[in-house]
C-alpha cells in the first residue's frame, strides 16, 4: 500500500486554514490539528509548535477570540472562535488565494 506523502504548508496558509475551520464554530487546538489532517486526506499536518503561535498571532490581531471550555473528553481546553474581523479577513484571504492559485494554474497549463 502506497503511503501518502505529506506536503508542507505554504507560508501564510496555516492562518487561512485556521480561519476557515473556525468559520463553522469554535474549536480547540487539538480539533484544529485533527481537522486539517482529516479534511486534507492526511496530506497536510500541523504540529502544536506551528499551530499555537499562529493562533496567538490571530488572537493578537483580533481575528480570533479565545476562551476556556470543556473538550469532548471533558478536559479543560482553550477554544478559539472567529471574530467579525476574522470573518472579513477570511473573505479577503480566500479571494487572494483564488487569484494566486489561478495564476499558478495558468502558468502550469500554458508555460
Amino acid at each position: 500500500m502506497a503511503r501518502k506523502q505529506k506536503a508542507d504548508l505554504l507560508q501564510g496558509t496555516l492562518e487561512l486554514l485556521v480561519l476557515r475551520l473556525l468559520q463553522s464554530g469554535a474549536l480547540n487546538g487539538w480539533d484544529i490539528m485533527q481537522r486539517i489532517r482529516l479534511v486534507s486526506g492526511d496530506v497536510l499536518s500541523v504540529t502544536p509548535g506551528a499551530l499555537y503561535p499562529a493562533l496567538h498571532r490571530l488572537e493578537e490581531r483580533g481575528l480570533v477570540a479565545a476562551g476556556w471550555g470543556a473538550s469532548d473528553n471533558n478536559r479543560r481546553a482553550k477554544f478559539y472562535s472567529l471574530t467579525a474581523a476574522g470573518r472579513k479577513q477570511l473573505q479577503a484571504e480566500r479571494q487572494t488565494w483564488a487569484r494566486f492559485t489561478g495564476a499558478v494554474e495558468a502558468l502550469l497549463r500554458d508555460a
